[in-house]
């Protein structure tokens, strides 16, 4: 079966093999056949080499459909369509120590792969409808942006979202406030992003660049009053503005380092507005499953911008690089 895996030298070095079929799952096992995935910055990181894991089967994301279940499962029949989890260990309740060494594509080996046999706990059903790429689109991403402010936002209809940049958390968190009936502000440095996103339902749209001050625009926005929930990908490059647009005891989760992993948090500014700034790695299964539920409602489809062969996978990594994608970059196969 063909797969890609990391190897000394990057994007350039990334290599098409040929594996060994794993075979038919054990008790509490299932057998899956990937046929999608989605980028994420995690992703680039390993793949780029900047998380050196020489050989290591790439990508967090999977999602295709149940060949065969193991003893003792019941969950899930053969033709289930069903997506991975980002940490296929933690099931429930608090998080789990252990950063990313049990993570599918980093720790252990993820699904740009035609065949996995995992434990069935390491999967969630699919949301209904949901082509193979739309549902990889949740494990990180969705899952992220709804942990954000569902789980831990307690997000409800007239709550006011700022969402940083097009990429998928970002987005993701776009689609989930407008279908709880939030209102959305959301930042680019493109004006032609701005306007998709407007068609998305957000209501309030600044440049980044061209306003260096956008926190501030953001709080006028809110007549003064300021957001209630800001989920915050860039790190310390955009907290200081995250800050200045948050309401008095609102909610600032901090999700990417896009802008960097070390910087100064403007201590003054946060204790004066009584925010909570909370950081979070995607979530749990069961968040996994409540996610799902929400969208078999129909609520809304994921936005993919691109998808690529799992052969060009490198090309769509390098696409990512590029910035120019909106919403999720996909891979299938």
């Amino acid at each position: 079966m063909k797969a890609i895996v990391t190897a000394p030298g990057g994007l350039d070095a990334l290599k098409l093999v040929d594996l060994p079929d794993p075979g038919r799952p054990g008790p509490g096992e299932i057998r899956v056949a990937l046929h999608g995935s989605s980028l994420n910055f995690h992703d680039l990181g390993v793949a780029s080499g900047r998380t050196p894991t020489e050989g290591r089967i790439l990508m967090a994301d999977g999602a295709g459909a149940v060949q065969e279940v193991g003893e003792g499962v019941t969950e899930f029949r053969p033709g289930n369509h069903v997506v991975s989890c980002f940490f296929p260990d933690w099931q429930d309740g608090p998080p789990l120590p252990g950063g990313f060494s049990r993570t599918p594509g980093d720790g252990i080996d993820g699904f740009a792969v035609e065949y996995a046999v995992r434990p069935a706990t390491a999967f969630t059903l699919a949301p209904k409808g949901f082509s193979h790429v739309e549902a990889a689109t949740i494990t990180t991403a969705g899952l992220t942006a709804w942990r954000a402010l569902v789980e831990i936002g307690r997000l409800k209809a007239g709550d006011t979202v700022l969402a940083l940049g097009t990429g998928g958390v970002s987005i993701y968190a776009l689609q989930i406030a407008r279908a709880t009936g939030a209102r959305v502000a959301i930042t680019s440095s493109s004006d032609e992003k701005l306007e998709r996103a407007k068609q998305l339902g957000a209501e309030f749209t600044v440049n980044y660049k061209e306003h260096a001050d956008w926190g501030k625009k953001v709080f006028d926005w809110t007549d003064g009053r300021g957001v209630d929930h800001v989920v915050e990908v860039g790190g310390p490059g955009t907290l200081a503005q995250s800050i200045q647009a948050v309401r008095m005891g609102g909610s600032i989760t901090m999700i990417g380092v896009l802008t960097g992993i070390r910087g100064e948090v403007p201590t003054a500014a946060l204790a004066s507005r009584q925010a909570t700034l909370s950081g979070i790695l995607v979530g749990s299964r069961r968040q996994q499953q409540d996610f799902v539920r929400a969208l078999d409602c129909g609520l809304f489809r994921p936005v993919i911008d691109k998808v690529f062969p799992l052969e060009k996978l490198a090309d769509a990594f390098r696409y990512e690089m590029s910035g120019g994608h909106f919403g999720k970059i996909g891979v299938e196969w």
